[in-house]
């Protein structure tokens, strides 16, 4: 009884920070998914470069280190704030573009620090891949939305 009691109270409390969060965050779209994506690829990639190659740049001897696991966490955590608040920001201004350009920008962050953890890992980058994730920051930081060019 007590068990069942646990789980919907977990259940009840979890879909209304959902249903907060996602209202919050402003519609669905590709870039909020990327954001997604690229954040977990880049924890991901982070662990396996301190795991796996020993290489990390966040800790002595470069292996895996929880502190690092963590403030890694916390840094997910802070940029998702910070889309909040520029979320919320185009909903009081209705100027859906701020949102979106925040997200570009984290995007293409997240994107090259995923790429600066597969280099460490030895992989060689495409210069195609590098200069596309340098047009789409350039993008971002100028406020402007990236285009098909």
């Amino acid at each position: 009884m007590m068990k069942t009691i646990y789980c919907a109270a977990v259940g009840t409390i979890g879909g209304f920070l959902c249903l907060l969060f996602g209202q919050l965050f402003g519609q669905q779209n590709i870039a909020l998914y990327a954001l997604a994506f690229f954040m977990a690829l880049d924890f991901v990639s982070g662990w396996v470069v301190a795991g796996v190659f020993k290489a990390s740049r966040k800790s002595k001897g470069g292996a895996l280190e929880s502190r690092a696991s963590v403030k890694g966490l916390y840094r997910k955590g802070g940029i998702l704030v910070v889309v909040l608040v520029a979320a919320v920001l185009s909903l009081l201004t209705d100027a859906p573009g701020v949102r979106d350009a925040v997200i570009s920008f984290f995007v293409a962050n997240e994107a090259l620090s995923v790429v600066e953890n597969v280099g460490l890992m030895g992989v060689k980058i495409p210069p195609r891949l590098m200069k596309a994730i340098d047009v789409l920051k350039s993008k971002s930081e100028d406020g402007d939305k990236p285009d098909d060019t």
